[in-house]
């Protein structure tokens, strides 16, 4: 997700990462946390429970699941995701899934926890928990069928009911489908009005069972509605095997949550397809209809107005057609991080390691490099003095160069670390503004995609003008949970690495969708045999 940082010059939606201190230094970023080698594959997992409780007075119970996966070093449970809520029922089927790296080689722990959510306003602190199921990932995959039913528990002397997972590997498909529907003469199921009907799409699975996939907007009073076009990604739809049955249930929606039943038809992902040059009309179909009446002809029809086909770009798409990263650091200089010279200070630098400012650098640096070609990289400090007149400043160039403040790879930003160290002298606020600013009218001057800047700040995380930067800096991550247990700080930069920049991908993603901007084909590797010269 990109965070558009607002400045009085420009509106900046590139990445802010943040190392910072909280007692000990912290990385905050917009990032998750992850120590795993390349998973295996993605696995979409698909949760429905059953014989809920039922907590509500005059109605039934509005459940949601809470998704909550454990760090392997701490064991600590982190809430990974939430279902949608869904009104009056014990017997859920949610719509939204959850997309987990799978990997073999590891134990992944999962923890589902149910609530009943009295409004959707408030779905962040839910009133009454229905009960909770703990299991591992592989145990879902290696069930009969990738599915497993576990009993909830948690409530005491109560049956919680049970929930039912299926887990289903995502195909590397990427294109997504956009497409309308309208229908025509459905029955009519209310009383005192026409239908409120919507459709609700399954995707089937090789066992024969249906998961569902996407559910249309309610149409109200109606037995002639049209839908809103909606996309969805051909791998939800069919999971890349074009000839799968795709099942589309039509219901009259109900307030109460007992939606009436109208019809059925089924197709496929190659059958919707033909709607790109023709019209597709499907029978709406209620079985049991068709076996009471011998004159039942239909419950109506389904004609698919339009259906279009663009691909998904990935964040390699945009590499390989040269997308540049352009990576800022920022250095916190205050007189908050303690004397250069004493081995308590973030800056100290032993005769036999880094400091700790110094290795957090060189961890994200080295990575993030390798995606800007110049390896030229504008480098500043904060919070200093800086001579010759003392005078103090939030945006001061490492290289003392103010008309040109590149440094010439990772290694050149640590030079000119280590040269300001000894000439300037730490003082204070903590004032990210400047910096930010400076970076922001840079990004603010490139909008065709081919640049994507990353700012890096290290701080202490004493903060003075967190009101300006706490739109760019969303999350933390604990820098000490890189430091070994003797205290030495000794890192893992690998994992420090991974961590603050793991969720830049998506962000340069979510950018480049919210503009419309396509991946540049990539370059030839070669000059074709035309272009070369005698």
């Amino acid at each position: 997700m990109s965070v558009p940082f607002s400045t009085r010059d420009s509106v900046w939606d590139g990445s802010a990462l943040l190392l910072g201190k909280e007692e000990e230094l912290q990385a905050m970023s917009f990032t998750g946390t992850s120590d795993r080698s390349v998973p295996a594959t993605k696995i979409e997992i698909t949760v429905s429970c059953r014989n809920l409780l039922d907590l509500d007075t005059f109605s039934k119970s509005d459940p949601m699941v809470v998704l909550f996966t454990q760090t392997r070093a701490s064991q600590e449970w982190r809430e990974f995701g939430r279902t949608e809520v869904i009104d009056n029922t014990l017997n859920p089927d949610f719509l939204r899934k959850f997309v987990l790296d799978y990997f073999f080689e590891e134990k992944q722990n999962l923890r589902f926890d149910v609530y009943n959510v009295d409004s959707k306003t408030n779905i962040s602190k839910p009133k009454d928990f229905l009960g909770q199921a703990f299991l591992a990932l592989g145990e879902v995959i290696g069930g009969q069928g990738s599915r497993v039913e576990r009993a909830l528990t948690g409530v005491p002397g109560k049956k919680c009911g049970t929930i039912l997972l299926t887990a289903e590997e995502l195909s590397n498909c990427r294109d997504i489908a956009t497409m309308q529907l309208c229908a025509n003469k459905l029955d009519k199921k209310d009383f005192f009005g026409k239908s409120d009907p919507f459709l609700v799409f399954y995707r089937s699975n090789e066992d024969g069972t249906f998961t569902i996939c996407h559910k249309t907007e309610v149409v109200k009073n109606t037995l002639n509605p049209v839908w809103q076009p909606f996309t969805i990604p051909v791998r939800a739809l069919c999971n890349g095997d074009y000839d799968r049955t795709v099942k589309i249930d039509v219901y009259d929606w109900d307030r109460d949550g007992s939606h009436d039943f109208i019809g059925e038809f089924t197709t496929s992902y190659r059958e919707l397809t033909k709607a790109q040059s023709q019209f597709t009309v499907y029978e709406v179909l209620n079985p049991r209809k068709k076996c009471k009446k011998k004159k039942y002809v239909n419950s109506g029809t389904v004609t698919l107005l339009s259906f279009t086909v663009d691909s998904e770009f990935t964040f390699v798409d945009y590499i390989k057609g040269g997308t540049q990263l352009n990576f800022t650091v920022a250095i916190d200089f205050t007189a908050s991080n303690g004397n250069p010279l004493q081995p308590t200070s973030l800056h100290y630098m032993s005769p036999y390691q880094l400091s700790a400012y110094a290795m957090a650098l060189k961890a994200v640096g080295e990575i993030i490099q390798d995606y800007d070609s110049d390896k030229l990289f504008p480098a500043y400090g904060f919070g200093a003095k800086v001579p010759p007149e003392g005078r103090i400043s939030h945006q001061f160039p490492l290289n003392n160069n103010s008309e040109d403040p590149n440094c010439e790879g990772i290694e050149g930003v640590l030079e000119s670390y280590f040269q300001s160290l000894r000439t300037v002298q730490l003082y204070g606020p903590t004032y990210f503004a400047p910096v930010i600013n400076q970076v922001a009218r840079a990004a603010a001057k490139v909008s065709d995609g081919s640049q994507y800047y990353v700012l890096l700040i290290i701080t202490d995380g004493v903060i003075s003008d967190m009101t300006q930067t706490k739109e760019a800096i969303v999350s933390f991550v604990p820098f000490r949970d890189y430091i070994d247990r003797s205290g030495n700080q000794v890192l893992s930069m690998a994992r420090l690495a991974k961590d603050v920049l793991a969720e830049i991908p998506e962000q340069l993603l979510s950018y480049m969708r919210t503009h419309d901007i396509q991946p540049r084909p990539a370059p030839n590797a070669n000059p074709s045999p035309t272009s070369l010269q005698p």
